[in-house]
């Protein structure tokens, strides 16, 4: 085990981190991408400092082969876009570049300063850069050409014992972005560490801070969680410490009121972990379908509607009135959430017209109704009736998210 110097304001040596050697840290240089140690050691060639950071080193002490791979510099956006032609710098404030190869994407961020808190954007050094990481077990730095893993923060230690612990004060981690809370969640279903209660308690608290997070960012994570095969885990400890409410708040609504359907929604999303885990490469549809099942299937009575041959076309229009609602404020693409919905009705025993690949999916449905009505579920209610009971439900979630705020 070695260790990391600096001095402090009289010059005497003060140490900063622990360096962990390959026998200590075990990580199998098999396991890294060779594209990944292609972008650090051009960095380096090039006269900077580069580590792969964050989750990946994670995965790889535990003896994971990482889906990603991020890298921290001490370049600026700028220098990295003219070290790679393949590359191009992302986002207005908080700059960063991707590093392209073919379907790949690396993610280079130069280290930040902490002089504007964890969420700045001003450039600074590793020693700064380390303490705006979220999480222990996300705050460590990898050299794959050296082999050494560098802790300034336990994480390490955090990662053998299986729990997760801040990094940023407790009492601004979540006020500065409020999406961390959800990475604490995912992180705890994901790598099976635990959250201390001291952290739970925080983010039940904290909860209501999600409500002015914008869509496209709570979209991004919803997809994450859908896309993890763990979503049954995450979700369920989402609904355990209050953040699911602000995610999809209709289901949520739902559940809270009906035991039946929140039973069957955490069953669908055991089902959707298998499918992801077998199709990992599926479209966002088909992953789609197993979240909006239920709510799809208790709009109405299906037996009854296909035995009068109502308009499949009027029945798919009023269905995905209900289903973008119910949704929100998640905003999937269009096609991909048309695809989701059609695949429902057809299950239910509506007969719907499927759009050729590469045309656009239009609003309207075949007028044919299947004989496989048997199939379908039956419930006393139709769509108009059913969207005043939802809507009551909404307005019930409403006063329970006040009362948490509260």
């Amino acid at each position: 085990m070695l260790f990391r110097y600096s001095t402090d304001e009289r010059g005497r040596p003060v140490k900063k981190a622990v360096i962990y050697t390959k026998d200590e840290h075990k990580i199998q240089i098999s396991k890294i991408d060779t594209d990944a140690l292609f972008v650090v050691s051009r960095l380096r060639d090039s006269g900077f400092t580069a580590y792969i950071v964050g989750g990946a080193v994670r995965d790889l002490i535990v003896g994971h082969t990482p889906k990603d791979f991020d890298i921290v510099t001490d370049a600026t956006p700028s220098r990295i876009k003219k070290i790679f032609r393949n590359s191009r710098i992302i986002g207005r404030r908080f700059r960063l570049v991707h590093v392209v190869f073919g379907s790949k994407i690396f993610e280079v961020s130069t280290f930040r300063s902490t002089s504007e808190g964890s969420v700045g954007n001003s450039f600074g050094t590793i020693d700064e850069d380390v303490m705006r990481r979220d999480f222990s077990l996300n705050a460590l730095y990898y050299d794959p050409l050296k082999e050494y893993v560098i802790d300034y923060v336990n994480g390490v230690k955090d990662i053998k014992r299986g729990v997760i612990k801040p990094v940023i004060p407790l009492d601004s981690i979540f006020v500065e972005d409020p999406v961390r809370m959800l990475r604490a969640v995912k992180y705890s279903a994901t790598t099976g560490c635990r959250m201390p209660g001291f952290l739970k308690r925080k983010i039940r608290k904290s909860a209501h801070l999600l409500s002015p997070v914008s869509p496209s960012r709570l979209t991004e994570e919803l997809q994450k969680i859908i896309n993890s095969s763990h979503s049954f885990d995450i979700i369920s400890k989402m609904l355990e410490t209050d953040l699911y409410m602000y995610l999809q708040p209709g289901a949520t609504a739902i559940m809270y009121s009906n035991a039946k359907f929140e039973h069957s929604y955490l069953e669908n999303l055991k089902k959707l972990d298998e499918f992801v885990a077998a199709n990992p490469d599926a479209r966002l549809g088909e992953k789609l379908y197993f979240m909006v099942y239920d709510f799809i299937s208790e709009l109405t009575d299906w037996r009854k509607e296909v035995s009068e041959h109502s308009s499949a076309g009027e029945l798919y229009v009023k269905t995905w009135t209900e289903c973008r609602n119910f949704v929100l404020p998640m905003n999937p693409q269009r096609t991909e959430l048309e695809f989701a919905i059609r695949k429902v009705l057809k299950n239910l025993g509506i007969q719907m017209y499927t759009p050729k690949k590469g045309k656009k999916a239009a609003p309207s449905a075949s007028k044919t109704v299947s004989a496989a009505a048997g199939k379908a579920s039956t419930v006393n209610a139709s769509p108009k009736a059913k969207t005043a009971k939802h809507a009551k439900k909404s307005r019930a979630a409403k006063d329970k998210i006040s009362e948490k705020a509260n």
